[in-house]
């Protein structure tokens, strides 16, 4: 199978597990449109939206990385990650127009190890560095927009950019790889936004894919809480995975998960 058929079928089964994500909330929004009350199955205000949701992901890592034939396990957790200084920026900018969606994630998160160890060398530990970009820009439309639910069908690409470089120790060895890859994916998923009360708000989501990576998804949660009309903090849990290993040099088979800190602020 090539890159395209991959492609291809990747995206086939991220709008699969979209409608599997979905039917919940399709269900629901049938019943809502034979209710009596119309309001409930109105659609939001028309015209231009645009949400700007600044995050943080304090995520632990784990998983194997490899450079020119040599692998190494790497397993950080949160605290490990913050000690590093290694939080990179983070957020969303997700423009909407009437029901369709144009959202557009952008990360980059870096992580050192130093206590991870080689399975080919007779080093005693290896230094490794992690930098990695990820952008996942997308359109999506809104399949439901009552007013204490909305589903948001989405679907776009992945674009990584990973840089990798592994030092053997004790120094005397003298040896360092280091390389760099990037890569784009077929994503596809969805977004379910409940309001509980008029304060409190429950977001789940996530996305799945691949195509030049043999899997790429995502899984996520918020609780949000209303401060004013314009401004909802939040707070949640964030699960991705990547697994690359193209027949090369460069070997990424990472999760990364931990909680999320944000704010959605509607600019317009």
């Amino acid at each position: 199978m090539n890159a395209y058929q991959k492609l291809c079928l990747s995206i086939y089964v991220g709008a699969f597990l979209s409608l599997g994500l979905f039917a919940p909330a399709l269900m629901a929004q049938s019943a809502l449109n034979t209710a009596p009350n119309p309001e409930n199955s109105a659609p939001s205000n028309e015209g231009w939206h645009v949400e700007v949701i600044p995050y943080l992901w304090f995520a632990g890592v784990h998983g194997t990385a490899g450079v020119l034939g040599h692998e190494v396990s790497v397993h950080a957790d949160a605290a490990d990650v913050l000690s590093n200084f290694n939080i990179g920026f983070m957020g969303v900018v997700e423009p909407r127009y009437n029901r369709l969606l144009f959202p557009t994630d952008f990360m980059w998160i870096k992580l050192t190890d130093n206590n991870a160890l080689p399975f080919d060398e007779g080093a005693t530990s290896v230094k490794a560095e992690f930098k990695e970009a990820i952008f996942t820009p997308g359109i999506g439309y809104r399949i439901v927009d009552a007013e204490k639910i909305k589903v948001d069908w989405r679907m776009g690409i992945r674009y990584w950019h990973l840089h990798s470089s592994l030092t053997l120790h004790p120094s005397t060895l003298g040896k360092s790889f280091s390389d760099s890859v990037d890569w784009v994916d077929g994503v596809s998923g969805g977004k379910i936004t409940a309001r509980v009360s008029r304060k409190v708000i429950v977001t789940i989501g996530g996305d799945a894919g691949g195509g030049t990576a043999r899997s790429d998804y995502q899984v996520y949660g918020l609780l949000g809480f209303r401060v004013s009309r314009k401004l909802v903090l939040n707070t949640g849990y964030r699960y991705m995975s990547v697994n690359y290993r193209p027949q090369g040099t460069f070997l990424y088979d990472m999760t990364m998960s931990g909680l999320i800190l944000g704010a959605t602020w509607n600019a317009k």
